[in-house]
């Protein structure tokens, strides 16, 4: 079956940096883009990041550069680099895998991100 499995979430002091991690299985890796968006309470889920199988990126402004996006093809997995993090970075972060031809995809089932003192 179909599976991306994140990692790295966690509480964390603000400036601080986490690594998010997701490993997809059960899907032909090189055939999707993958991004991770969040949710925060109250809040629309929002596009954080996505990267095409390429190397092509795609950030959301309001990042200002603090984030980055990763994937490495051989081992099926998708990075989030966050650093220098705030309390408003604090919510619920899903790994996203896109079809780059057919209108199907695949979610995470999320992992909490709290950035807190």
């Amino acid at each position: 079956q179909v599976q991306l499995v994140e990692s790295g979430g966690g509480l964390v002091q603000p400036g601080g940096s986490l690594r998010l991690s997701c490993v997809a299985s059960g899907i032909t890796f090189s055939g999707y883009v993958m991004a991770w968006y969040r949710q925060a309470p109250g809040k629309q889920r929002e596009l954080v990041a996505s990267i095409s199988s390429g190397g092509t990126t795609n950030y959301a402004d309001s990042l200002k550069g603090r984030f980055t996006i990763s994937r490495d093809n051989t081992k099926n997995t998708v990075y989030l680099q966050m650093n220098s993090l705030e309390p408003e970075d604090t919510a619920v972060y899903y790994c996203n895998a896109r079809h780059t031809l057919f209108d199907f995809q695949f979610w995470g089932q999320g992992t909490q991100v709290t950035v807190s003192s």
